[in-house]
This record gives structure tokens, C-alpha cells and sequence, in this order.
């Protein structure tokens, strides 16, 4: 929405080269078409990509790691929690994320590429690069496809659209997660189910039955926003603490954004992605401001397993190469 893994096909939970921002089952980069040709990029955007890679290996790199590259100095640990140099950075980071358009990855606007078979996936994800401490790529959203409401424990990222319009619901988590029904709840596991965001398609979900909601873990959370975000919108941004709970939707026609995660997923260093929806009785408000919708406001929500129709296909990056 993280996330891909290696090179074939699995789900949105950890990282291994492709995206780990999905789970570290292979994500198949192969699939699908070169989902490119089109307009050409500016004449200074083949570095542009590039550069905006450079940044974020310096804005992201752990601490105390040396880095001689020319995007500026500084950096700051992965998790975030840097001083004045770690803002500094991000800014220059978003700064240049506000740059990027469709046309300088070689991208033309429509929905994922075609798979072999008759069920077609419906996001898709295309690796750019990935280090130990970002990876970055671009989601395809066919029309209406959600990527459900996950979280990024201890990351920090940013979402820049590259066409089309998303909806976007982000929530601070309130603690940690705990098992047994929130205050003021019965329980009850069937409500309104938020958006799904996963990462690939043969690991869409076992048949088997899951636990009763009794059982699944629930968290409180703080609803911060929930707006629609199009190519001339800042970059959504995430961290450790702030928004770091989302749930994106392509609302009007397909939709694509340039992802950044970091550090990327990894359930080996306790990074995986945990999927929720709203308890029962609550749901999401009409997309607006936030002070309209009285947000901020807080919720509960219930864990739950990777949705059995959402995945996501893996394709080949048509744009210029990186090398971060």
C-alpha cells in the first residue's frame, strides 16, 4: 500500500527484495504486462527518481551509519526518532516525492496488467530498489480495489499519487494491541470491514475457518483523517506513531502511487503487517476535512486475517533504473 517480496507471488506482510511491504512471500514482479511506453519523462527526470532514492537512504539510514552520498548529510535512525537533521531530511525527501509524476517512471494511467487465468488481481506492485532501510515501488489500483486498513510497526513512509484520485483513512495506534472486546463493545466480530491492502496473489488466504472474534486481538486507535489524495497532493507521510495505520481506495478509475517504506517490512525484527477492521457499530466517515468530520476521534479496532479476495500481482518497473 510495503512490502514485496521476492520475485514471484505471496502477500502483503514483511519484506524481501521486491517490496517486503507485503509479507516476505514472493511477490510476482513478473506478472502481468511492461505497463509502460506512453509519454516520455522530462528532460531531467531520469535522475529525478534516482535522486529521490539517494534521499531517502540519507533520511532513513541507521544510526551512526556513514554516508557519503551527495544528497546532503546527516540522516538519522530508520525508526524516525531523530532531531533536527531527520526533519530536515524528511523535508527534502517530500520535496522532492512532490516533483514526481506518472510520466517521469514511463507510466500511462490505467489498472493492473492482465494475469494468466481468470481471476486478475486487483493491485498490482512494481519494484523499484530496496536497501535495509527503505524500499520503495509503485502500487497499481484497478478502479474500486481497496487496499485494506494494515498497520507498519516501527516504520515510517510516504504515499505520493501518481494518477488517479485515492481515498485514504489514517489512524494513530493508542497503545498496544490486547485480546478480549474494547470498552463499550459486545465483542461481536461481523461490522463493516475497512479496506484492504495486501501484497500478492497465491497467498491470498487459506480457506480455513478464522478465529472467532472473541479470540483476535483488538486495538485502540485514534481516527485522524480520512481524504481523498490526487496527483497534485502532498505526500500522505507515516510514522512509528502518527497515521500509521491506513486504508487506501481507488475511487473513479484506476489509481497509482509511488510507495516508500522504511525500514521495510521484515517479521524477522517483529515488522510485519497486521490487518483490521472497525468493531462493530463504527464505521468511516464521508471524506472531508477533518475538522468538518470531528476528527480527530477515537475507535477500536479488531484484527483480522488477510481478506481472501484481496491480493496483490507483481510487474516489471518500466522507469529509469535506480541504484540507491
Amino acid at each position: 500500500m510495503q512490502r514485496i517480496p521476492g520475485r514471484g507471488e505471496g502477500r502483503k506482510r514483511g519484506g524481501q527484495a521486491a517490496r517486503r511491504r507485503l509479507r516476505r512471500s514472493p511477490h510476482p514482479l513478473r506478472l502481468g504486462g511492461g505497463g509502460g511506453g506512453g509519454t516520455m519523462p522530462r528532460d531531467n527526470m531520469a535522475s529525478l527518481i534516482q535522486r529521490v532514492a539517494r534521499q531517502a537512504r540519507v533520511t532513513f539510514r541507521p544510526p551512526g551509519a556513514n554516508n557519503n552520498s551527495s544528497a546532503g548529510g546527516g540522516g538519522s535512525g530508520a525508526g524516525g526518532n531523530g532531531g533536527p537533521r531527520f526533519v530536515e531530511n524528511l523535508q527534502r525527501l517530500q520535496q522532492l516525492l512532490n516533483e514526481v509524476r506518472a510520466e517521469d517512471l514511463r507510466l500511462v494511467p490505467r489498472g493492473p496488467s492482465a494475469v494468466p487465468g481468470p481471476v486478475q488481481p486487483p493491485v498490482s506492485y512494481m519494484h523499484i530498489c530496496e536497501t535495509e532501510s527503505f524500499s520503495m515501488g509503485v502500487f497499481v489500483l484497478r478502479a474500486g480495489a481497496c487496499i485494506p486498513l494494515h498497520d507498519h510497526p516501527g516504520m515510517n513512509g510516504l504515499l505520493k499519487v501518481l494518477y488517479g484520485t485515492l481515498r485514504i483513512a489514517c489512524f494513530d495506534p493508542l497503545g498496544a494491541p490486547a485480546d478480549g472486546p474494547g470498552p463499550g463493545n459486545n465483542g461481536g466480530g461481523g461490522g463493516r470491514r475497512s479496506a484492504c491492502e495486501s501484497s500478492t496473489a497465491a497467498a491470498a488466504a487459506s480457506p480455513s475457518r478464522p478465529a472467532s472474534s472473541s479470540s483476535r486481538r483488538r486495538q485502540r486507535a485514534l481516527l485522524r483523517s480520512h481524504q481523498l489524495y490526487t496527483p497534485a497532493s502532498s505526500p500522505c507521510l507515516l510514522s512509528p506513531h502518527a497515521d500509521n495505520l491506513h486504508q487506501i481506495d481507488a475511487v473513479g478509475g484506476p489509481a497509482a502511487f509511488l510507495d516508500i517504506l522504511a525500514p521495510p517490512y521484515d517479521p524477522e525484527h517483529g515488522r510485519d503487517c497486521h490487518y483490521y477492521r472497525l468493531l462493530d457499530g463504527q464505521s468511516l466517515p464521508p471524506p472531508g476535512p477533518a475538522d468538518q468530520l470531528g476528527l480527530p476521534k477515537e475507535v477500536w479496532l479488531l484484527e483480522t486475517p488477510q481478506a481472501a479476495d484481496f491480493w496483490c500481482g507483481g510487474e516489471p518497473y518500466p522507469g529509469p533504473q535506480v541504484s540507491p
